[in-house]
């Protein structure tokens, strides 16, 4: 255990409590395989997992299309730096049937596909347990990738124990983790309407704007770029939006660069999954009640 996680006053005792909650779950659940995409969450649960299991722990990332090159870099480095078994499996997410299509249940032929994969490591492996990084404030948002998991029979320990996304940026900047302060992601994939098609070129495209704009200096704290077929709409926190207008020339000639023939600052700033709002209430219910492939 890192000697930065004894120092817990600061610490709400609700949110240790949480703590304990999911230390003894990781060990109830004797060895486990983390999904590991090197964002807060899974990091966290990476880290408390190692501390609970030791050499019963195997990492595992899906190198993919939709997955950009800077996470796997880190997910690599924490790995080695934390002496974690690492494991890299790679594959074509748009070959999925019902994935380049874009269909409002993306996410779960995508999930099923890539949980699939890791769930026949851990068998492969004698592995007893996936576990993937969702928290309670997951709940919130239209994710229809949760169907796959749970068909899939992987573990969510940090919703099972409690935890929101809040508990989990305390306690990893606690423990010393270097994602306490990372921003949320969500694959690459997210970033066009549903019916878009998706392209490796489309996918390449918005890394390279994205990876721009984290470049640029400007303390984003939260970004999307989202693709309206030529045009790209940038979404920020808030307090960002008036540095980037303050560059929008620079940015606009960058974005250019890289394809898009128009450029937009979204003033409403960054929120969750702002391209499910198109499916309203009852467009949700019925990808949710989609039928299995």
């Amino acid at each position: 255990m890192m000697a930065a996680e004894s120092k817990t006053a600061d610490i709400p005792e609700e949110t240790l409590a949480k703590l304990l909650r999911l230390r003894k779950l990781l060990r109830d659940m004797g060895s486990v395989v983390v999904a590991f995409s090197a964002g807060v969450d899974s990091t966290f649960l990476l880290h408390v997992a190692h501390d609970e299991l030791g050499s019963r722990l195997v990492a595992v990332t899906i190198k993919s299309h939709s997955f950009p090159r800077r996470e796997l870099d880190e997910a690599e480095a924490f790995c080695r730096a934390e002496g974690v078994r690492h494991e890299v499996i790679e594959t074509d997410e748009l070959s999925i049937a019902g994935v380049a299509d874009n269909p409002p249940d993306r996410c779960y032929h995508c999930k099923k596909h890539l949980f699939g994969k890791i769930v026949a490591f851990a068998r492969e492996n004698g592995l007893s347990v996936v576990a993937e990084g969702a928290n309670l404030d997951d709940d919130g948002d239209f994710r229809p990738g949760r169907r796959a998991v749970r068909e899939l029979g992987v573990r969510s320990p940090l919703h099972e124990a409690g935890l929101t996304k809040e508990d989990i940026r305390v306690l990893s900047r606690c423990m010393g983790l270097p994602t306490w302060r990372k921003q949320s992601f969500a694959c690459l994939a997210s970033r066009f309407p549903y019916g878009d098609r998706i392209t490796v070129e489309a996918l390449e495209r918005v890394e390279r704007a994205e990876q721009w704009l984290m470049d640029a200096g400007l303390g984003l704290e939260q970004l999307r770029v989202r693709v309206h077929g030529d045009l790209a709409r940038i979404e920020v926190d808030k307090g960002s939006i008036p540095r980037i207008a303050a560059r929008s020339g620079e940015i606009a000639t960058a974005f250019n660069e890289f394809g898009f023939t128009y450029v937009t600052l979204d003033l409403q700033g960054y929120r969750m999954g702002s391209l499910n709002d198109a499916l309203g209430g009852d467009g949700r219910k019925r990808a949710l009640a989609s039928p299995c492939p």
